[in-house]
């Protein structure tokens, strides 16, 4: 009965047998299948971009170093079990516990013996793979011709060999000891090593193994300790990062001493092995622990604290003078220009006339408060969007460079009122229209943006491009375009007043292509949608197009640079392209500070770091374009001395080109990057002090003023700003970057200090680079002279009578006024502070109209309508500036006065070569000028945004006729 029973039980677990691994088999090709899709995937991505040598060579060495970690893990594991399994002794006599021990681990032995050592050789070879990138630099490594001032090594020594050298220690240690541990356990387990009594009795081949291997550990400790001596170099003390007098006079000696102490003793564990003596080794060890305790640790201490201390700022001084020398060198910040600037508090008549250019650009259109302007004109619908924070850019019109505030019109796909469905978030709503861009020096009579480029479709004075977003900061997460059935447009092109919408048909290359099943079976797993495998819209002429942020492709095709937080667009050559700024950086320059990259990079006070990313090397290296329309990334050496950057191009050759294949288009709207000069303004806080003894007693630090827009305790800090302007000792403005400081340390003034500003200007459009592009000038302001900063203007602002009285003036009502980004201006022999006012209505659909121009200079302040009359109230009448923000004629022009009688004007007479201008045609172009400023308002509130582009069209042209009627 129980026989019979268990015959259909055991035959059922037989017939089950064959399912459980027919579906473990099925489950892990699946498994399998996902994994190898999103490799293909990543190869047609790469492929399509033309970098896909920099995914091979990643793919490579990953592959590479984890065969090398598993192997290298993997086998002295493995040789160290199975020789001390071998060589046990047979007839060894166990205890009882141990017995019991072996009965247990005997069954899983054979498990053990080879398991153990995969175990530890997968880990070792995971985190060996995520090393490729010291190993590629240590092998491809270039030197940089600058020596550190303690041994005398080129500096390439601590970029690139000390950390391949410490990875390869650490991870043959780490070998050593698994391998020496394993060892001692099995020897212990079979016997061969044994506790009798008091007496400790270890076998001669277990003697032999572990003696060896524990020479060997000794071995690679000493060597790590030698190589300890360098890293001194790049350690931060409580004073200075790098080696200081302790370090030289007692850590490095020391340093060389133990390593010596650890061979020796390593030499009596391989004499161990032969004569069979312990107490030798064992004495050595004592000796070395002893060591390393007293000539280790309390010499150094003693040293520091009984020679250093009492006489710091004395001893210190030459290893202070490296930290600073070194600093600079790495940050970039050791050709600064200083220029000692003694800044007048006077407003003088006449004083902005040798100015006059930059007074001229001074930007009024505050980039990250008109962002809801610029939506509320530009937008024309919900599925468009603009960023919160607008960019700054430059371009020359009429043979004149313009500053200007630029975004461009991207697809917000949240703003579409009715539910996506998938056609129409994938198909349909692909792509943003246009670039927006205003002057920064100008407003219409209103107070609104003066656009030099607007409209859908976008007009202007920036010529025809190719206006297409498909790839931008907020591109939706993955878009199928290029080829739809039938040959029919499906994409939304843009609003149009006649039909509604106009479509289009991406015709670019821009993604991989669907042209076959099974890639459109591997990117419907990838975005996990099966609509992609199925829709019959999807045809083999469609690309799908994702990863499409600016900053993530560059990343992607460049995975050695850390990038700018702050990605720009600009028309280049017909297209809209992202500038991406890129960095390469490093923790290893010897004698240089060590920083918080993103700390440094942020406008908060104390906001945290993170220990990853410390730094005390940066470059801009390398400077970046993303299409907008087909979304490739071109990569550009911009710093070809940079030595980090030839290691890279040695790892990924022809992935970079040089400057000299930059168009000129481009090389004009290249700038000096955000993100390096705030490091560098971290940096010179303090090491704007190049004398050891002023830098060691703190008495000159600086810092960045709270940001005076900011509320009151929030740790905003003012952020740096682009303008255009004229520095002291220039002969004529340049586009720049610039911050100020005031004094730093407890219980400091707010008094203005010091102001940086940088060189932004890096080409023109002919191609030439300008020589003085990345010219970093740093004005001192004397002690003396109590020029205020930019809280102690801001000050002055609010507590003004005047100034309030006039403020609640514009208050009256529902509206807020809103302070714009208060800029300063080296000019007329001192600083002047400009800081447009905004008024914004509390209503929904509200945005800041520009009214108001706030401008200091000393303790005198003025508060006018327009910059102009701003200027000359300062100045007493006569600034000496010329028109900066100009209100555009928005059909409030004023015909000039008529001077002759009711027959001059019919006669038309000539005099002196001069015409007179009919006045009835002068009356047509502002009735014309009219009529289209009410067409264009009937075309927005209507919708048509066809008609308001006419509209627009259409008055630009009437007040561009009327100027020149007036002028003659």
């Amino acid at each position: 009965m129980s026989s019979a029973a268990a015959r259909p039980a055991n035959a059922g677990r037989k017939k089950r047998a064959p399912l459980a691994i027919t579906l473990i088999t099925v489950g892990a090709l699946v498994v399998l299948f996902f994994v190898f899709s999103n490799f293909y995937t990543d190869f047609l991505w790469f492929q399509q971009l033309g970098f896909t040598n920099v995914l091979t060579t990643q793919w490579i060495a990953t592959v590479s170093m984890f065969l090398i970690g598993f192997i290298g893990m993997a086998v002295p594991v493995w040789g160290a079990l199975q020789l001390a399994y071998r060589l046990r002794p047979v007839y060894a006599k166990l205890n009882s516990q141990l017995d019991r021990y072996q009965e247990l681990i005997e069954p899983l032995r054979r498990l053990g013996m080879w398991g153990i050592p995969i175990l530890l050789g997968l880990f070792a070879g995971f985190s060996a793979a995520t090393r490729w990138e010291t190993v590629l630099m240590w092998f491809n490594s270039e030197p940089t011709g600058n020596t550190d001032p303690q041994f005398g090594l080129d500096v390439s020594f601590y970029l690139f060999d000390l950390p391949f050298y410490r990875q390869v220690l650490a991870f043959v240690s780490a070998v050593v000891l698994l391998s020496l541990i394993c060892t001692a356990a099995v020897t212990f387990l079979y016997g061969s090593i044994q506790f009798i009594g008091r007496e400790l009795r270890i076998s001669k081949a277990a003697r032999i193994q572990i003696a060896v291997l524990a020479g060997v550990y000794l071995l690679v400790q000493a060597v790590s300790v030698w190589l300890d001596q360098y890293l001194t170099l790049t350690e931060t003390g409580s004073l200075i990062t790098g080696a200081s007098y302790t370090d030289v006079n007692a850590t490095i000696p020391t340093r060389a001493i133990l390593a010596g102490i650890a061979v020796f003793v390593a030499i009596l564990f391989f004499v161990t092995a032969f004569i069979g003596r312990w107490r030798m080794p064992i004495v050595g060890t004592a000796l070395l622990l002893v060591s390393a305790l007293l000539i280790g640790s309390v010499y150094p201490w003693v040293v520091q604290r009984f020679q250093v201390e009492p006489n710091e700022r004395v001893l210190e001084q030459e290893y202070m003078q490296r930290n600073i020398d070194m600093t600079r060198d790495a940050f970039g910040v050791s050709d600064v220009k200083e220029v000692e600037y003694d800044a007048t508090t006077d407003a003088e008549q006449g004083a902005l006339r040798k100015d006059a250019e930059t007074t001229a650009s001074i930007r009024i259109m505050d980039p990250d408060l008109i962002s809801d302007t610029v939506t509320q004109l530009e937008r024309f619908k919900t599925y468009y969007k603009f960023s919160p924070e607008l960019d700054v850019d430059r371009y020359t019109i009429d043979g004149k460079v313009q500053d200007a505030v630029v975004a461009v019109r991207e697809m917000n796909q949240a703003g579409v009122k009715e539910d996506l469905s998938w056609v129409n978030s994938t198909l349909v709503y692909t792509h943003g229209y246009g670039l927006v861009a205003a002057y920064g020096n100008q407003r219409s009579s209103d107070g609104e943006p003066v656009f030099m480029q607007s409209g859908i479709p976008s007009t202007g004075v920036l010529g025809d491009f190719e206006p297409r977003v498909y790839f931008g900061e907020n591109s939706p997460t993955y878009s199928i375009v290029g080829g739809p059935k039938g040959g029919n447009d499906v994409e939304l092109d843009y609003p149009s007043g006649d039909s509604g919408e106009t479509y289009t048909t991406f015709t670019g290359d821009g993604g991989p292509k669907l042209d076959n099943i099974f890639n459109k079976l591997v990117y419907a797993l990838k975005f996990q949608s099966e609509q992609i495998f199925l829709s019959d819209n999807v045809s083999t002429d469609s690309q799908i197009l994702y990863d499409r942020s600016p900053r993530e492709r560059v990343q992607k095709v460049a995975p050695y640079l850390t990038l700018d937080s702050d990605v720009y667009p600009s028309v280049v050559d017909g297209r809209i392209v992202w500038i991406v700024d890129g960095y390469t950086t490093s923790n290893s320059f010897p004698y240089s500070k060590t920083t918080s990259l993103s700390s440094a990079i942020s406008n908060q006070e104390g906001n945290q770091s993170f220990l990853l990313d410390d730094i005390n090397y940066m470059r801009n290296s390398v400077k970046a374009t993303v299409d907008a329309y087909d979304g490739s990334v071109t990569l550009y050496a911009w710093d070809e001395s940079d030595p980090i950057l030839q290691t890279w191009q040695n790892i990924f050759p022809s992935t970079l080109k040089p400057i000299s294949e930059m168009s000129g288009d481009l090389l004009s709207h290249v700038r000096y990057p955000e993100d390096l000069f705030k490091v560098q303004r971290d940096v010179l806080q303090r090491y704007h002090v190049t004398d050891p003894g002023k830098w060691y007693s703190d008495s000159d630090l600086w810092k960045t003023p709270a940001d005076p827009q900011a509320k009151e305790g929030s740790g905003s800090l003012q952020p740096p700003y682009y303008l255009s302007m004229q520095m002291p000792g220039e002969d004529h403005p340049s586009y720049s970057l610039y911050t100020t400081f005031i004094p730093g340390g407890g219980g400091a003034s707010s008094v203005l200090a010091g102001y940086l500003s940088a060189n932004s200007n890096a080409g023109s459009k002919d191609g030439k680079i300008s020589n003085g592009y990345g010219t970093l000038t740093l004005l001192r302001l004397p002690k003396d002279t109590t020029v205020p900063g930019p809280g102690q203007v801001q000050n002055s602002f609010n507590s003004d009578t005047e100034v309030s009285n006039l403020i609640n003036i514009l208050k009256r009502g529902q509206t807020d006024v809103l302070n714009g980004n208060l800029l300063t201006l080296p000019v007329g022999g001192g600083l002047l502070y400009v800081q447009p006012v905004y008024v914004k209505s509390t209503g929904e659909t509200s945005y800041p109209l520009l009214q108001k121009v706030l401008v200091a200079f000393g303790d005198k302040i003025a508060f006018e309508d327009t910059l102009d009359e701003a200027l000359d109230q300062l100045f007493g009448g006569d600034s000496g500036a010329q028109a900066g923000d100009q209100d555009a004629a928005d059909g409030e022009t004023t015909p000039p006065a008529d001077s002759g009688d009711e027959s001059d004007k019919d006669s038309g007479d000539k005099s002196d070569g001069e015409s007179t201008v009919p006045n009835s045609e002068l009356q047509e172009a502002l009735e014309a000028a009219k009529q289209a400023m009410a067409d264009k308002k009937s075309a927005m509130e209507a919708g048509d945004w066809a008609a308001y582009g006419e509209a627009d069209k259409r008055l630009n042209e009437a007040i561009q006729k009327a100027l020149e009627l007036m002028n003659g």
